[in-house]
């Protein structure tokens, strides 16, 4: 948690004993036993952070998760920056994709440092340690969910470290299970945690149960989504009245803030190894290439908005320059200089590139402290919306009442419309609301829009990534691939 909780490098040595029959070379490892770890709180917190610290690698999921959608283009220097990215915006990955396996890989180093803590937890007590539990479970859901938004049926350990050696045991399990213990793990989560923490970033009862709507929502259990949604709608949270200010500095962990993840510009970064940076990485990759001028700093140009996502916005709609920023204009406005990349649509993603002010540690453009927003109360009040909508016994006039909530504050009408048309209408919302926030591949996918919307995407087999081919193999080629792949 930036400023306040700083992330710890944590490495879990396995203690393999080396067994030899002469005493006199029998000794004591000198190197830590992590099945000797857990005896003080203090080693449960830090444990947690480390289990916290993966969460800043998820920038990746983000900013795949708009390329793969109709809202940008993959950008970057030439068509061949970043091959893997260049695939997924065009729809022709593979198994062999580098930022695929760094999904998987990253988000699975979440897992087992979640089922490190979990596995442990009988070990010591201590008072508040159901929050510490909580917050574990919390983490294990939301990495758990990010896998199977990608991937689908994911191998699944409970409780328990994978350890080296045990993928030759490990099957992947229908996504229906994986479904299961993260509801579990939230709804643990939602009794154990409270309302408010001392601490910006950790996460609160709110934030458990806004995830567990959206579990829901995935899963088209839209009657259970309202329920839960509508409790995190009663408080504390609301919406800024500036929307200028959502996703500059001053306007992070703000009321609106339901969940965040905590980055700082504190520590430098490189690219061998991006997941160790603690600053945003996404930022700098979406930035203005070869910038001079005020306001905001250079990047890579990657995750270039297209000219149709900013046409979508309504006229009079606040919210498209604060989302998207329009270069030409500012430039012509401003005297600042850029130069262009591949794709160049003449857009960049406002709301997750570099501004100025920062501390420019190196490399400065993987080290930006943005905190990326990963559940606002403007989506918690249009996923309420959406399941109101689409349950069984339909409540238009209370989805109509959060949807226009959020257009209000972006200055347009409300919307009088019911039935399937409110639900268009609420998808129509969500679209630029949240452009530029990661979420709208998987929408498109969940409610069966995706082949219609995104160029190249086949049904039957764009709905969720390959398994990384290196992961089979090393499974020893037990596991079969997702299909059409």
């Amino acid at each position: 948690m930036k400023k306040n909780i700083k992330s710890i490098l944590f490495f879990v040595v396995l203690g393999l004993m080396i067994s030899c029959s002469d005493d006199f070379v029998d000794v004591d490892s000198e190197d830590p036993n992590s099945e000797d770890f857990f005896n003080t709180e203090e080693e449960y917190q830090d444990a947690l952070i480390a289990a916290y610290d993966l969460l800043q690698s998820t920038y990746l999921n983000v900013m795949l998760g708009e390329i793969a959608s109709d809202n940008t283009l993959a950008g970057g220097e030439s068509a061949t920056d970043s091959p893997g990215i260049q695939e997924i915006d065009d729809m022709i990955h593979t198994p062999v994709n580098q930022q695929l396996r760094d999904i998987w890989s990253w988000m699975y180093a979440g897992v087992n440092r979640t089922n490190y803590i979990m596995e442990f937890q009988d070990k010591t007590d201590f008072s508040g340690k159901e929050g510490v539990i909580a917050q574990t479970r919390f983490l294990r859901a939301y990495y758990y969910f990010e896998l199977v938004k990608w991937f689908g049926d994911v191998p699944l350990a409970i409780d328990k470290r994978i350890q080296f050696g045990e993928q030759f045991d490990i099957d992947r399990t229908p996504k229906a299970e994986v479904y299961a213990l993260i509801e579990e793990d939230l709804l643990f989560a939602a009794d154990n945690l409270p309302v408010t923490q001392a601490e910006a970033g950790r996460i609160t009862q709110g934030a458990a149960r806004a995830l567990l709507g959206k579990v829901y929502l995935f899963q088209d259990k839209f009657t259970e989504a309202a329920v839960i949604l509508d409790q995190v709608i009663a408080g504390p949270y609301d919406l800024v009245v500036d929307y200028n200010s959502i996703f500059e500095q001053e306007g992070e962990n703000n009321i609106e803030s339901v969940f965040e993840v905590q980055y700082t510009d504190e520590e430098g970064a490189g690219f061998d190894c991006l997941q160790c940076s603690e600053g945003n990485v996404a930022v700098g990759f979406n930035g203005i290439r070869n910038y001079s001028g005020t306001v905001f700093d250079s990047g890579f140009s990657f995750n270039v908005p297209t000219e149709e996502v900013f046409n979508a916005f309504e006229a009079g709609d606040i919210r498209r320059d604060v989302a998207i920023l329009d270069i030409d204009a500012w430039a012509a406005t401003t005297g600042a200089t850029f130069s262009t990349g591949f794709e160049h649509t003449g857009y960049y993603n406002r709301k997750y590139i570099a501004r100025q002010g920062d501390l420019n540690t190196g490399d400065a453009n993987l080290t930006n402290p943005n905190n990326y927003r990963a559940i606002r109360f403007a989506d918690v009040l249009l996923m309420a919306a959406e399941a109101h909508n689409r349950k069984s016994t339909p409540d238009d006039i209370q989805a109509q009442i959060y949807l226009n909530r959020v257009r209000t504050r972006a200055q347009l009408a409300d919307i009088t419309a019911t039935g399937a048309a409110l639900t268009d209408a609420i998808y129509n919302e969500r679209r630029v609301e949240l452009v530029g926030e990661g979420h709208h591949f998987f929408d498109l996918v969940r409610t069966g829009r995706a082949a219609q919307e995104i160029e190249g995407f086949t049904t039957g087999k764009h709905e969720v990534f390959p398994i990384p081919l290196i992961e089979i193999q090393l499974a020893g080629n037990r596991w079969n691939q997702n299909p059409g792949y």
